[in-house]
């Protein structure tokens, strides 16, 4: 489709659809944008061996943990709260760019059925218009036009609340592999442990 196809396409729809269509440009940016960062974050790298060494979200909390047991300012619990400061700084970097999709997916139909209400009242005010004379060719014209926001809105919603499921649950994995680390790390250090015994061991 040219643009002139596009443009024309996009005037059938009213202003719903320019909006819906900006949406559409917005779910395909968020989409990229974070399949860079989590490529960056390292969420799809190898696990094999040790987890500190792969550049991981699970890997820089080990390194966190074991970097915090090991410093003779840090009791226990010191240890523990800069742990989970460490994971929640990547659960963010994780989760960031899902509310946005959600928002699409919650946005997109509404506005694709504001724009068909608009259609349809636009199509039945022409008809009232035309009085008895009244094509009902132009009447079934007004009104498809004015459901291909519905349409659209649709089309948009899908794929932006399958990728919102998609990118959690890729968050919720790295969650539960960072909790699995962090305990392995803190379990293999004995509670009893001086700080000072801890850092040269």
């Amino acid at each position: 489709m040219d643009l002139t196809a596009l443009f024309d396409f996009l005037a059938k729809g009213g202003p719903a659809l320019w909006v819906i269509f900006g949406l559409s440009v917005l779910t395909m940016g968020l989409f990229l944008w974070r399949l860079t960062e989590l490529s960056l974050l390292g969420v799809w790298r190898s696990r094999k061996g040790d987890e500190a060494t792969k550049g991981t979200p699970s890997g820089r909390v080990a390194l966190a943990a074991r970097g915090a047991l090991e410093n003779p300012g840090f009791d226990r619990e010191m240890a523990l709260n800069e742990t989970t400061r460490v994971a929640k700084l990547e659960m963010m970097e994780l989760r960031r760019g899902v509310r946005p999709l959600e928002l699409v997916a919650a946005i997109a139909p509404l506005v694709g059925l504001l724009g068909t209400v608009l259609g349809m009242i636009e199509a039945f005010q022409a008809l009232q218009e035309a009085g008895s004379g009244a094509d009902p060719s132009v009447l079934a014209g007004g009104i498809w036009e004015a459901l291909l926001t519905t349409a659209a809105g649709m089309a948009v919603a899908i794929p932006a609340s399958l990728l919102s499921s998609w990118f959690e649950s890729i968050s919720e994995r790295e969650q539960a592999r960072m909790e699995d680390v962090a305990v392995r790390v803190f379990n293999a250090v004995p509670a009893s442990a001086p700080a000072k015994e801890k850092a040269i061991a």
